[in-house]
């Protein structure tokens, strides 16, 4: 069975988010949802959410996965209000306390924050099978932007998260806490080694001015124009490119944010004794 994939664009963060379902008033999963934020007030809007919501409602579909394909830096996941609003579960993958541990240490969070993964319904495991209704689904595994980076795939289909962009963008940053351009490479190569047919869906798109957003391609034409990873670049040919990039590159806008959120499976930080929740942000630090 073909799943049905309904991609959503955000333009502000540059994030494609999905929900994939099985059939007509079937289940249904949504991808990489994203949590709208305002980094100039602190204020946080769930436009982006409703509009999921509307069309599962719309499409009479029921909710039953809420899938991460990593804790994701520039943007601020919805899973958690999604999870309220329409039930399902959470699920990332199963190296996710690797990142807890290393953010909590850098955002020094308290006694109450464990990093155990436990914030999340379900950690995959590579090659974990699991179904989206009558739709089997398959985890595999692509750390190498962070430690806990998993792809999905369905039959001829690959929601690929951020270890591949489209062919003229190139390939995920590798500098964040936990991430490496070697392991990154590899896991490039595990997807690229599927049939040349099977459609590619990117978690984000950074379009040029020449082109509107883009989010499907397939492993052939990633093999064949990709910008990074082509055929014929080896190993360290990559690994020296990704490190020299990725010391010219900034830090995505909503790093600080972002992060105390996804690791908290789209939840705030805790409010405080007035009632209020707040981000940490450490100086001179990262």
């Amino acid at each position: 069975m073909q799943p049905a994939i309904q991609a959503f664009f955000d333009p502000v963060t540059c994030t494609i988010s999905y929900v994939i379902s099985d059939e007509a008033g079937g289940s249904c999963a949504i991808i990489d949802p994203v949590l709208d934020y305002d980094p100039k007030s602190s204020n946080t809007f769930t436009h982006s959410a409703d509009a999921l919501i509307a069309f599962i409602h719309d499409q009479h579909l029921s909710l039953q996965w809420i899938l991460e394909t990593h804790a994701h830096a520039d943007h601020l996941s919805s899973a958690d209000y999604l999870r309220n609003q329409l039930g399902g579960k959470i699920g990332i993958g199963q190296n996710i306390p690797a990142v807890q541990k290393t953010f909590k240490k850098i955002f020094n969070l308290g006694d109450e924050f464990i990093p155990d993964g436990h914030h999340f319904d379900h950690l995959f495991a590579d090659g974990e099978l699991f179904q989206i209704g009558k739709i089997t689904t398959k985890v595999i595994t692509v750390s190498g932007h962070t430690p806990a980076d998993v792809a999905y795939q369905v039959n001829d289909v690959i929601f690929v998260g951020d270890t591949l962009f489209m062919p003229d963008i190139g390939t995920a940053r590798a500098d964040f806490p936990g991430g490496d351009a070697r392991q990154l490479f590899k896991s490039i190569q595990k997807i690229l080694a599927f049939a040349p047919d099977t459609r590619l869906f990117m978690c984000h798109d950074y379009p040029p001015t020449h082109r509107p957003a883009k989010w499907e391609c397939t492993v052939a034409e990633q093999s064949a124009h990709n910008i990074h990873i082509h055929a014929g670049v080896t190993e360290d040919e990559f690994v020296n490119m990704r490190n020299k990039r990725d010391t010219t590159l900034e830090m995505p806008n909503l790093l600080l944010p972002s992060i105390q959120v996804n690791i908290r499976a789209g939840k705030l930080p805790p409010v405080e004794s007035n009632g209020v929740a707040y981000f940490k942000i450490p100086i001179n630090l990262i």
